[in-house]
């Protein structure tokens, strides 16, 4: 089953919510992953990366019987340093995780927020992805050559949107395609959405003149050719795509997304091992590597204090990013 689309998702998770509410011996649930009345946090809207993937994670670990009747809820506002603020605000609460990746560093930074990723309990990464970039089926670009020969004439009057705040992944990507191209960062019309859902209507009502964002977000929609892939960031082509890569295209830059999941300050150890554990049966589960694979994502497993070690190097790569583009 595809677990790409938005409806797909939408009625997967259902089927978590209504899964069955009690486990009975025998029933073949790993009891050493169960935590009943586990929540994940979508900090951006339905359809975008962070939505698709901790719904993708609830299905999964439904039809792994990791667990049963993990609800899954959106609470989008400034790039994610909303749900970031409410996570926080959870101090101690070991049944709450939440969704995020690159973009949420970048919002930090670009709304200061007076909280942080480490004010957060660091569980895992898990994916890594390129991002693409798309135009509408009826777009006059028809290569990214089309796309950079107009950027270049009059960056204004070509405005790319991203599912991300400024200083996410999807502003992040087109800031440094826009300085290989010779283009002034700061003269780049970035449009930005609260999720790659918001921004696919965009690009197919030609609000914006190009889109960036994940590849597992789009699949559908390039396969069923509402969208016309040009380009994909990472440094190599995704298999079963047909698009180069910016460096095949000229750009001297590559660029790669990643995701993971953080719980609250304050839990315990006991609470902090049993997400850990969570976590790692379903990143080895059958189910998940399906989903690693039907929805073009690189298994990035990083666990623990490492990943908190990744976090903060992050940050600072981040800071130094913005700073350098002049942003």
């Amino acid at each position: 089953m595809r677990l790409r689309t938005p409806l797909a998702l939408l009625g997967s998770a259902l089927l978590v919510l209504v899964g069955p509410p009690l486990l009975t011996a025998g029933s073949g649930a790993d009891t050493g992953t169960q935590i009943p009345g586990l929540r994940f946090m979508v900090p951006n809207t339905p359809g975008g990366g962070y939505d698709i993937t901790a719904r993708t994670l609830a299905k999964n670990a439904e039809d792994a019987e990791l667990t049963h009747n993990i609800e899954v809820f959106n609470l989008p506002g400034a790039g994610g340093t909303v749900g970031l603020t409410r996570l926080v605000g959870e101090h101690g609460n070991g049944k709450l995780a939440m969704s995020m990746g690159l973009g949420v560093v970048g919002a930090v930074h670009t709304n200061k927020s007076p909280k942080t990723l480490a004010d957060t309990t660091p569980i895992a990464r898990i994916t890594e992805e390129s991002d693409i970039v798309v135009v509408g089926k009826d777009s006059p670009f028809k290569t990214i050559d089309d796309l950079l020969t107009a950027w270049k004439a009059n960056p204004a009057k070509v405005p790319v949107g991203g599912g991300s705040s400024p200083g996410g992944p999807d502003h992040l990507a087109p800031m440094l395609m826009a300085k290989a191209a010779g283009i002034a960062p700061k003269t780049v019309n970035y449009v930005p959405f609260d999720g790659g859902g918001e921004l696919l209507a965009s690009i197919l009502g030609n609000k914006v003149s190009f889109g960036v964002s994940g590849v597992g977000e789009y699949l559908d929609q390039i396969e069923s050719g509402e969208l016309r892939l040009l380009a994909v960031t990472g440094p190599e082509r995704i298999p079963g795509l047909d698009a180069p890569t910016l460096r095949e295209s000229g750009l001297d830059t590559d660029f790669t997304n990643w995701r993971g999941i953080v719980a609250p300050p304050g839990i315990s150890d006991a609470e902090r091992t049993k997400l850990l554990a969570f976590i790692e049966k379903l990143h080895d589960s059958p189910q998940w590597r399906d989903s690693l694979k039907k929805n073009g994502w690189d298994d990035a497993f990083l666990t623990g204090e490492k990943f908190g070690d990744f976090l903060a190097e992050e940050d600072r790569r981040v800071d130094s990013v913005l700073k350098e583009l002049g942003l």
